[in-house]
């Protein structure tokens, strides 16, 4: 047993004085101070080409007017590619130390259980003596007392080795948090960087036009402008399609979605394109409750009311809220084109918003006083852009990054954010992502003349 004891001692002792990994080391000082040098300069530079761009952008039109402020533009987008690369500089290598870290980690965690089963095992086998069987089982005081403090050292070493267990699953934890964390930073710089990519792909050929245009004549460039105005004016006459009412002037819907964006922070393009993804969808799986359509699709047939609620069928009681939405609009609950249900669940969101009624109940103060105290109405589509980026606030999209924007088109959809343990989901937010860049590279910028 002493030769046993002495094994099972000295495993404890190994486990917590061995080395079983290298800390994480962090960036030098002097390689700290050399990027942060750099990015400062690169942020400076960025202040002025801004600077300069708003003079250009207050002179008057001119062909070389547009042409510096191309230039500008690309040299501002360049820029910004340079500062969101360094930043990702100094993040890849931290990141890098980060996982080693947390791999050396895991193993210290699996090594210490491995050791604590030993241990216990052990102390087990010695627990189950008493000491005076402990004491008669040796052939001498000497070799019994060594036994007993043999058995006090297991003791220690179980204790030391389940709080070293304790504290590296705690710090492993912690790791982990700031290890996301940099990677949602690296990910939205990259994104950055893909998006200035397009700007200065998109800039260089609109220069290169505007030159070709520049060898003909005056009169040229000015039809060229009014090319752009007709343009403008044809982007806003065209028709954005809304879910459960008649789709509206794309001028009107950005003229809501900017007045949105005002109070939330939502960016514009952001809020059209998950409006557009409810529209999409809505198109995809019918509408309930017109009058054309079957019982089956009636208001109180897709939506869970009391009855449900009390039968543990639903949460929620959607008719009787949905009742009292439609009365104090003083319009009658048939025939208003509702959502139909999707698999086994319940339908009966309304609206472009698609807000099931329990949901616009949550935000109805807020959006009447966004509105200046009118009754909000989930069919209007100045109450549903308010009502939208509303919610995508509270979710987070305010934020304007790639990551906070996705993650929160996913919510908006599922409840549960564009993650590994909700896969089935993330298509929601990527598409909703791609129409934002799309809706503001085809529409707003041609509206606004960029």
């Amino acid at each position: 047993m002493q030769l046993f004891s002495r094994y099972i001692a000295i495993i404890a002792l190994l486990l917590l004085s061995t080395p079983f990994f290298v800390s994480a080391q962090e960036l030098t000082p002097s390689q700290k101070a050399a990027l942060e040098r750099e990015l400062a300069q690169v942020e400076a530079e960025q202040k002025q080409v801004e600077i300069e761009l708003a003079k250009t952008q207050a002179q008057t039109s001119s062909l070389q007017r547009d042409i510096s402020l191309l230039d500008q533009k690309i040299k501002a987008a360049q820029l910004n590619i340079r500062a969101k690369n360094l930043k990702i500089e100094s993040l890849g290598k931290d990141i890098k130390q980060k996982e080693t870290h947390i791999t050396n980690l895991e193993k210290r965690i699996e090594k210490g259980q491995e050791t604590l089963a030993v241990i216990l095992r052990k102390t087990n086998e010695t627990g189950s003596l008493t000491i005076p069987e402990m004491l008669l089982a040796q052939t001498s005081l000497t070799n019994a007392l060594q036994d007993l403090d043999e058995f006090e050292s297991i003791q220690s070493g179980l204790k030391n080795t389940f709080e070293q267990i304790r504290s590296d699953k705690v710090e492993t934890a912690a790791e982990r948090d700031v290890l996301d964390k940099r990677r949602t930073v690296e990910r939205d710089a990259a994104y950055v960087i893909e998006q200035e990519k397009k700007n200065i792909e998109a800039d260089e050929k609109e220069k290169k036009r505007l030159l070709s245009v520049s060898k003909s004549s005056e009169q040229a460039y000015q039809a060229d402008l009014a090319a752009k105005r007709a343009r403008a004016v044809q982007i806003r006459a065209t028709l954005f399609p809304l879910r459960g009412s008649d789709p509206i002037p794309f001028g009107d819907a950005y003229r809501y979605a900017v007045a949105a964006s005002q109070i939330t922070g939502i960016r514009p393009a952001f809020v059209l394109a998950v409006i557009q993804q409810e529209s999409n969808l809505g198109a995809n799986v019918g509408t309930c409750n017109r009058k054309t359509d079957p019982p089956e699709k009636h208001w109180s047939k897709i939506m869970p009311g009391p009855a449900d609620q009390a039968a543990g069928l639903s949460r929620r009681d959607d008719q009787s809220v949905f009742k009292r939405i439609v009365a104090a609009l003083g319009v009658s609950p048939e025939g208003l084109p509702l959502s139909c249900p999707w698999g086994a669940g319940w339908g009966g969101a309304m609206g472009p918003a698609q807000f099931i009624p329990t949901t616009w109940a949550l935000f109805e103060k807020r959006i009447s006083s966004a509105l200046g105290n009118v009754h909000p109405d989930p069919w209007n589509p100045q109450h549903a852009f308010i009502a939208s980026a509303l919610y995508l606030s509270d979710l987070g999209a305010s934020a304007q990054t790639y990551t906070a924007e996705r993650n929160a088109a996913c919510r908006y959809y599922s409840g549960r954010a564009c993650d590994a343990k909700a896969p089935a989901n993330a298509f929601y937010g990527n598409e909703v992502v791609i129409r934002a860049d799309t809706i503001q590279r085809t529409m707003i910028n041609p509206l606004l003349g960029l």
